[in-house]
């Protein structure tokens, strides 16, 4: 590893599993603290003992501000600064289509996966400012919030709204040095994902290896991405390798959302369904 990272205290939230836990080890591989946030307290705090020194963990529930600043708070005092906040918890949310969807449904969905987007800058943003020298913002943000299609409503409208978060924030922010972008994972076989699909989520890595075999060869390269395509997208936008980039959302999709939806949702539901019935 270069040191990438090295000096830096990193926040990642939904940091106990899938796409969270990957960035986690790639930041603290890189030379970074990391505290890894969620709501699971005898998982994360597990977690956080695997990880090393380096790493600990916070409980927060992204779905209330309260929580969002006493995470900010709790990583100051732990290792003295913040430099990258990493928005990363979310849910697949309500499944519903336009004419079912519920007022709570489509509410519980907004809080994990957008309003958590908006309070995360909030309070990174504010500790940024205090210390001066601004610092990194980086969003989980979807392919289904560049185009329709790709999930629910719900879900869709959840994304699509993250990324103008992330558009707006960068114009508030630049004056104070700070970046703030999205990552737009395509198919990504996490534990959430798996079980969006009827799989348990301990299940979700056998799976991954089924969708590649029976699937893997109708992708845009040829393959499915992974927990670790994602890292590496973060890893750069926390690093100063991407010190000049701010406001942008980066596909890591095999470059399926560039030219076709295709047939992706129904070929996995139908392999999913196979899956489990073998």
């Amino acid at each position: 590893m270069s040191g990438l990272l090295n000096g830096k205290v990193a926040v990642v939230t939904g940091g106990i599993s899938g796409i969270g836990l990957a960035s986690a080890e790639r930041f603290l591989a890189e030379g970074a603290k990391v505290i890894v946030a969620d709501i699971r307290d005898d998982e994360g705090r597990r977690t956080a003992e695997l990880l090393g020194e380096n790493a600990a963990f916070v409980h927060a529930d992204v779905t209330t501000e309260a929580s969002i600043e006493d995470l900010v708070a709790r990583t100051v005092n732990r290792f003295g600064r913040l430099d990258v906040f990493f928005n990363n918890a979310g849910t697949t949310g309500s499944s519903a289509s336009v004419t079912d969807l519920t007022e709570e449904g489509f509410n519980a969905t907004i809080s994990v996966d957008t309003s958590s987007v908006v309070f995360g800058h909030k309070h990174a943003a504010r500790q940024f400012i205090r210390q001066g020298g601004g610092g990194s913002i980086i969003t989980t943000a979807s392919v289904a919030g560049l185009q329709g299609g790709w999930s629910s409503v719900s879900y869709s409208t959840a994304k699509h709204a993250v990324i103008g978060t992330i558009r707006h924030a960068a114009m508030e922010l630049s004056p104070h040095g700070i970046r703030t972008n999205a990552i737009a994972p395509g198919v990504i076989m996490t534990p959430l994902i798996a079980k969006a699909f009827g799989v348990p989520a301990e299940q979700g890595g056998e799976l991954a290896r089924f969708l590649d075999d029976e699937l893997g060869a109708r992708q845009a390269l040829g393959r499915y991405g992974t927990v670790n395509d994602i890292a590496n997208a973060a890893l750069f936008l926390a690093s100063d390798l991407s010190s000049y980039i701010s406001g942008t959302v980066i596909p890591v999709d095999g470059g399926i959302s560039s030219y076709t939806l295709a047939t992706s949702d129904t070929d996995i539901a139908a392999a999913a369904a196979a899956f489990v019935q073998r």
